[in-house]
């Protein structure tokens, strides 16, 4: 039996690691209701700016957060499209993975 080999796209694999850490998990939960500034994400996080600003770009890299500047403030919202991506992705494996058996090695050692 040979093992088949799919590619993963890089945005999939991005979000599930931006979606890996608590602090990020939490930013993502904020933004669920309304977009929000770094200062009112500092504030409700109780982390620093330097520290919450690395959690942000990982999210924004991975495409699940969008930002625009007004004046000098930066506000962030959740980017919806992406999380579709994510979605869809998951579901394949609900909706085309069988249900295997236990498997045992044909292999001799």
């Amino acid at each position: 039996m040979t093992a088949t080999s799919t590619v993963v796209p890089n945005n999939v694999i991005a979000g599930f690691h931006a979606l890996s850490d608590p602090i990020r998990v939490n930013v993502l939960e904020l933004l669920r209701e309304n977009e929000l500034c770094v200062c009112d994400l500092c504030d409700a996080l109780d982390v620093p700016q330097s520290k919450l600003s690395f959690h942000l770009k990982t999210l924004k890299e991975a495409g699940l957060v969008r930002s625009r500047q007004e004046g000098r403030w930066i506000y962030y919202s959740l980017n919806l499209p992406q999380f579709i991506i994510l979605e869809q992705y998951l579901s394949e494996f609900r909706r085309f993975s069988q249900i295997c058996g236990t498997r045992y090695c044909q292999n001799p050692e």
